[in-house]
C-alpha cells in the first residue's frame, strides 16, 4: 500500500526485454532507499514493482505482461522522469489516501490551464472506469493522490499546486499524456458488494442498494 505522496523523481536507466516481459532498471534520485530490500515494494508511476535487484541510488524491477498492458510502463524509454513512493508503513502519515499500487485503466491528458498559481488538468478515461470517479473524491494520476474537481462524461479535471508541479512529472506533462490512473479502492468494493446484493429485492440490502442510487452515489443500470 502506498499514500499517493511522491517521494522522488526517478528516471529510467534501463529496460531490458525478458522472454516477452522486460526488466526496469530506476535511478532513484532523492528517494531514501536505507530501508528498502530486496523483495520490497516502490510504486513507479503509481504502479506497484517489486525489486529483485538493489544499488546505490537504484533498483530493477521486473514488469509483467499484464502491467506492460494494463500502465505505460512498457512505453517507457530510457531517461525517462518517473514519479517515485516506497511502501507505506503503520507509522507513515496518510497524507493522501489509500493507494494500492494496482492501476485500473490509462487516460490521457486533453486539456490543461493555468488556474492562479494553480494548473488545472483535464484528463480522458476509458468508459470502464468513469463510473468511479466523483466529484471532490479522491484519484491517483501517475501515483500522485488527488482530489477530482468535477467530472464530465469520461473527463475529470484537478488542479495541481505549485508544489506538486515542481516535484511530479506533472511538470512534462502536455497534451496527449498518456498516464496511469488508479480509482479510489473504497469504489471498486463498494462496486462489488453491491452486485452480489443486487438480486435482493425483498431485504435490506435491496433498500440500501436504491438508496444509493437515489442519492447520486452510484450509477446502476
Amino acid at each position: 500500500m502506498f499514500t499517493g505522496i511522491i517521494q522522488a523523481l526517478g528516471r529510467v536507466e534501463s529496460s531490458e526485454p525478458r522472454d516477452g516481459d522486460i526488466r526496469l532498471g530506476i535511478n532513484c534520485g532523492d528517494l531514501e532507499l536505507s530501508h528498502t530490500r530486496l523483495g520490497d515494494s516502490i510504486a513507479v508511476n503509481g504502479t506497484c514493482l517489486t525489486a529483485v535487484e538493489l544499488h546505490a541510488g537504484s533498483f530493477t524491477a521486473d514488469v509483467s505482461v499484464e502491467t506492460m498492458n494494463k500502465t505505460s510502463l512498457g512505453q517507457l524509454a530510457i531517461g525517462s522522469p518517473v514519479n517515485l513512493e516506497t511502501a507505506l508503513t503503520l507509522n507513515t502519515a496518510l497524507g493522501g489516501h489509500l493507494v494500492s499500487g494496482h492501476v485500473d485503466g490509462l487516460g490521457s491528458l486533453v486539456e490543461m490551464h493555468t488556474d492562479a498559481r494553480s494548473i488545472r488538468y483535464c484528463f480522458e478515461v476509458d468508459s470502464e472506469i468513469q463510473h468511479y470517479i466523483a466529484t471532490k473524491g479522491s484519484v491517483t494520476v501517475d501515483g500522485t493522490s488527488l482530489t477530482v474537481n468535477g467530472v464530465d462524461g469520461n473527463r475529470f479535471d484537478v488542479s495541481i499546486v505549485p508544489h506538486t508541479q515542481q516535484k511530479t512529472i506533472f511538470q512534462y506533462y502536455e497534451t496527449g499524456t498518456r498516464v496511469n490512473i488508479e480509482v479510489d479502492i473504497i469504489a471498486r468494493y463498494l462496486e462489488r458488494l453491491l452486485q452480489g446484493r443486487v438480486d435482493d429485492t425483498a431485504g435490506k440490502n435491496r433498500q440500501l442498494l436504491e438508496t444509493l442510487i437515489k442519492s447520486g452515489f452510484i450509477n446502476y443500470e
